[in-house]
C-alpha cells in the first residue's frame, strides 16, 4: 500500500508505504518527508519508495494498492501522463515495475489505505516538529 499527502497543493508533503508479505503480515513501514510538492508527486514518490524497498527485500511479485485513481490509471495505461513534473516519476516507476516477475496496481478507496496515509502524514508532522519520525524508516528527502 502506498500513499502521498500534501497539505496544500503544492504544500508540505510526505509519502508512506507499507509492505505486507504473502500471509498479510506487515514486513516494513516506510515514510519520507518530501518538502514542498503536489499530492500527485507525493503519490508517485510513495510508489517509488515502496517498489525500491520491495526489491531490496528480494521481492519478485507485487500487488500495489493506492487510493490515487490518477496514478493507478496512468500506470495501467488508461490515462496519459500530461504533467511534465510527473513524467520523470512515471518513467522511474515503470522501470522499477519491469524488474518484477509480475506486478499489479489496484485502486482502493481511501478507507482501505489508512496505514500508508498515516505514514505519509507522520513524515510531515515529524518534519514540522524538526524531528525525524521514529521507528518507521521515516526520513527527509536528500538532495
Amino acid at each position: 500500500m502506498v500513499d502521498g499527502a500534501a497539505r496544500g497543493n503544492p504544500g508540505e508533503a510526505g509519502c508512506g508505504a507499507v509492505i505486507f508479505d504473502e500471509a498479510g503480515e506487515v514486513r516494513k513501514e516506510l515514510c519520507r518527508y518530501l518538502g514542498r510538492a503536489t499530492n500527485n508527486v507525493a503519490e508517485y514518490e510513495a510508489l517509488i519508495m515502496g517498489l525500491e524497498a520491495v526489491l531490496r527485500l528480494g521481492g519478485t511479485r507485487i500487488l500495489i494498492q493506492s487510493d490515487s485513481e490518477l496514478m493507478v490509471r496512468q500506470l495501467n495505461g488508461l490515462y496519459r501522463v500530461k504533467d511534465e513534473k510527473l513524467v520523470r516519476l512515471y518513467r522511474k516507476a515503470v522501470a522499477l515495475l519491469k524488474r518484477f516477475e509480475s506486478s499489479r496496481i489496484l485502486h482502493v478507496v481511501r478507507e482501505h489505505n489508512r496505514i500508508a496515509d498515516r505514514l505519509a502524514n507522520q513524515a510531515i508532522d515529524a518534519a514540522a516538529r524538526g524531528q525525524k519520525a521514529q521507528g518507521f524508516g521515516c526520513f527527509k528527502r536528500s538532495g
